[in-house]
C-alpha cells in the first residue's frame, strides 16, 4: 500500500514534500494500493522517555505547593485524594509485582495514555518486570534497562544497589534514575555522589536534573551521559525546572519525558504544548528530536525507531494545520491523529484505514465517530468503574 502524504518527517534533519511512503505490513489486503492523505503529515510514532505506568492516574496528588525535593511529596502524595482513590482500585503491598490483574490494570491504562498521543514506545521506570510484562502489548514498553529509584531514597521500590544496577549493563542498556529532583541541598548531593560511584556514563539516563549547576551539566555532555526533561512535572512538584538551556549549550542529549499523570502532562502532546510554553525560544525541531532521535540513543532502541524511510512498518499520521511539520505537532490532539501504525499493526485512528487491512474485527474497540483502537481500553474503565462503584473519566482516553 501507498500512501501520498503532504510532507514525511524522515527524521529531524530530512523532510520530504508531497512525499509517497509505502507501508510494509503483512495484514495488507492489496499492497499495490494507492492512498491520498495529501492533508496528513507523516512522522514516526513518538517515544516517552519517561513515565511510571502504574501512577496514570487523576487529577495531580498534591495540595498547591511545591516542595524543595520530591521525597517530602511522595510521602504528602500518600495523603492525597487522587492517591487514596487509586487504592480503591490497587494497593501496593511493597511487592511492585505489576503483573497481578488490579495492578496490571492500570498500568494498561497508562500504555493507552501513551498510545492515544501517537507513541510507540514508552519507558516505564519502575522495578524490572516478569518477562510477560512487557509481551503483547500494542506498543514497545521499554523491557532492557536497568534501574535505580534516586540516590536520595536509594532503591526503595525494589531491585539492587545502584552499583550492582549498573553493572548489569554491561554498558549496552539504558541505566536509569532520578537525580537532583528538588532545589535543596540533598538534592544537590546527588550529582557528587552519582559521580563517585562512577555512574557518569553514556549509558545513564537522567531524570529531571533540576539541581544540576551548569558546571554539572558541561559534565554530563562531555560523558556522554542523556537527561531526560519533564518540565510539566517539575513546574508542579518543585516550582523549577532543569537548565535545559545550558543542556544545549553544552550539547547534552536531552530527552523528554512525561511523568505520571499524578505530577505530569495528561500526555505528551500536552507535554510538547507545555515545553513550547514555558520556553517557546526553543525551536520545535529541538523539541522534536527529543522524541525521537534523542530518545533512540538514550534508550539504546533499534533503528525502526525514531525514523522512517518510504518504506516502514511504523507510522504516525496527523492532520496537517501549519506548514510547519514540527510546529504541526503543537496544534495536534488525540483527535487528529488518522493512523498509528506499530511493527505493521494498525493501533489506533480513523477506521477508514482498517480497510486496507485483514484484520479480526474482535480485537478492536470502535467509538466516536469512525475511530478505532487495538484492543479493549474500554474494559479497562469498566473494571476500574466496578472497583470504584462509580463512572471515572481520564482526560487522556479520547472516548
Amino acid at each position: 500500500m501507498n500512501i501520498k502524504v503532504d510532507s514525511c518527517v524522515c527524521n529531524p534533519d530530512k523532510i520530504l514534500n508531497n512525499a509517497n511512503i509505502r507501508i510494509n505490513s503483512k495484514l495488507l489486503k492489496n499492497k499495490t494500493s494507492q492512498i491520498d492523505c495529501t492533508n496528513l503529515i507523516a512522522y514516526p510514532p513518538f517515544i516517552n522517555s519517561h513515565d511510571h505506568l502504574i501512577s496514570n492516574w487523576y487529577p495531580k496528588a498534591g495540595f498547591g505547593k511545591t516542595y524543595p525535593n520530591v521525597n517530602i511529596w511522595v510521602e504528602d502524595m500518600k495523603k492525597t485524594d487522587s492517591f487514596l482513590e487509586r487504592n480503591k482500585v490497587w494497593i501496593n503491598d511493597g511487592s511492585f509485582d505489576l503483573t497481578q490483574t488490579e495492578a496490571n490494570q492500570i498500568v494498561q491504562l497508562g500504555i493507552y495514555k501513551n498510545l492515544f498521543s501517537g507513541c510507540a514506545v514508552v519507558q516505564d521506570h519502575i522495578p524490572n518486570q516478569k518477562q510477560s510484562y512487557y509481551k503483547n502489548n500494542p506498543i514497545n514498553v521499554l523491557e532492557n534497562f536497568t534501574q535505580h529509584h534516586s540516590l536520595s531514597m536509594g532503591n526503595w521500590w525494589g531491585g539492587g544497589s545502584a552499583e550492582e544496577e549498573f553493572a548489569k549493563t554491561d554498558g549496552k542498556i539504558p541505566f536509569i534514575t532520578h537525580l537532583g529532583e528538588g532545589i535543596d541541598k540533598l538534592s544537590e548531593m546527588c550529582f557528587p555522589k552519582l559521580k563517585e560511584l562512577n555512574l557518569l556514563q553514556p549509558n545513564t539516563l537522567l531524570i529531571h536534573g533540576i539541581a544540576l549547576s551548569k558546571d554539572q551539566i558541561k559534565e554530563c555532555a562531555k560523558a556522554g551521559t542523556t537527561i531526560c526533561w519533564c518540565p510539566d512535572s517539575n513546574y508542579y512538584l518543585v516550582g523549577e525546572t532543569l537548565d535545559v538551556d545550558a543542556c544545549f549549550e553544552y550539547g547534552v542529549n536531552v530527552v523528554l519525558g512525561t511523568d505520571s499523570t499524578m505530577s505530569g502532562g495528561i500526555n505528551l502532546l500536552e507535554e510538547i504544548r507545555f515545553a513550547h510554553h514555558k520556553f517557546p525560544h526553543i525551536p520545535m525541531k529541538q523539541i522534536y528530536e527529543m522524541i525521537s532521535t534523542n530518545a533512540v540513543y538514550a534508550l539504546k532502541l533499534t533503528d525502526e525507531y525514531g525514523t522512517i524511510e518510504e518504506n516502514t512498518s511504523n507510522l504516525l499520521l496527523i492532520k496537517k494545520h501549519d506548514e510547519d511539520p514540527f510546529r504541526n505537532i503543537l496544534k495536534a490532539y488525540m483527535e487528529d491523529i488518522e493512523l498509528l501504525m506499530h511493527r505493521g499493526v494498525p493501533i489506533y485512528g480513523d477506521a477508514k484505514f482498517l480497510d486496507e487491512f485483514s484484520i479480526n474485527e474482535d480485537n478492536y474497540y470502535f467509538f466516536g465517530k469512525n475511530r478505532f483502537v487495538y484492543g479493549h481500553p474500554e474494559k479497562i474503565t469498566k473494571f476500574i468503574n466496578n472497583k470504584l462503584g462509580y463512572k471515572k473519566d481520564f482526560p487522556f482516553l479520547p472516548f
